[in-house]
């Protein structure tokens, strides 16, 4: 399998539905009221798992399709860039994984059946467990606090090559 020079529609689509997902997602987040012992979930936190369970799809979709079609590192790029990019893609990819799987874990020790979108029952993962509900809620928040550092980083670089270097290596993920 070849590695192309340039991200293809599929994947671009999939990169910013991912993000437009991600930023709904932090802003649910941040507006749902706390969770108590014995609450159950509002519309706040069904639309948060059910964004959740959309971006977990979302992002094993991108993966299995980047897997499938690679694209070759820029080479222009220093071979410092070159890995802390490869670095940092893998980091998200990890990350975004890790913090769907959690929160739909946090919802599972809970006690949570919660409907996708209202419409379609979502299978447990576990079983109710205030315990364990309380350490996947610590490694969910630790999760997603990592993916926004690490989204920072991201978008830092993206900018550095737009606004600094001002080479084109942003312009393989802009929609065309």
């Amino acid at each position: 399998m070849t590695a192309r020079l340039q991200y293809g529609t599929t994947a671009k689509v999939l990169h910013w539905l991912v993000v437009a997902l991600l930023v709904v997602q932090y802003l649910i987040g941040w507006l749902m009221p706390d969770i108590h012992r014995g609450m159950k979930p509002g519309a706040g936190m069904t639309f948060h798992i059910s964004f959740g369970l959309t971006i977990l799809v979302l992002i094993v979709l991108r993966f299995a399709w980047r897997l499938a079609h690679p694209v070759a590192p820029e080479s222009s790029l220093p071979p410092w860039q070159r890995l802390s990019s490869e670095v940092v893609h893998w980091l998200l990819y990890v990350l975004v994984l890790a913090t769907t799987i959690t929160g739909w874990l946090f919802a599972s020790f809970r006690g949570w059946s919660v409907p996708l979108f209202y419409f379609m029952p979502m299978p447990m993962l576990a079983s109710d467990n205030a315990a364990a509900g309380k350490a996947i809620d610590g490694l969910h928040q630790a999760a997603e606090w990592a993916l926004l550092v690490v989204i920072g980083i991201h978008v830092a670089a993206a900018l550095a090559h737009i606004f600094v270097y001002c080479d084109r290596i942003m312009q393989r993920m802009l929609p065309e």
